[in-house]
């Protein structure tokens, strides 16, 4: 089956103001895992299982003028399962 995106939306933000987005997040996954997106004319909602795969990717990306660096979380898990991916190791964010 063909990849599908549900909701995308990208804007420039202050720190703070992403700080606060990611505490909001945060704060709804801990509540009950109902995540509610909108901007624009789009919105999605989704229920996060109690149990995810949590991705970081870090990335330097670089051509002749500059270097643009990326960092991405990503939740995943499948929708007929209970979500128990498990991995080897655990992660720190110090």
């Amino acid at each position: 089956m063909p990849d599908e995106t549900l909701f995308e939306a990208e804007q420039t933000l202050s720190r703070a103001d992403v700080a606060t987005y990611l505490r909001t997040v945060a704060n709804k996954l801990e509540e009950n895992g109902a995540l509610d997106f909108s901007a624009a004319n789009q919105s999605a909602t989704v229920e996060v299982p109690d149990h995810v795969k949590f991705e970081i990717d870090l990335e330097r990306e670089a051509d002749d003028s500059a270097a643009e660096i990326s960092l991405e979380f990503e939740l995943e898990w499948y929708e007929t399962e209970d979500g128990t991916l498990a991995g080897p190791g655990s992660l720190e964010i110090d």
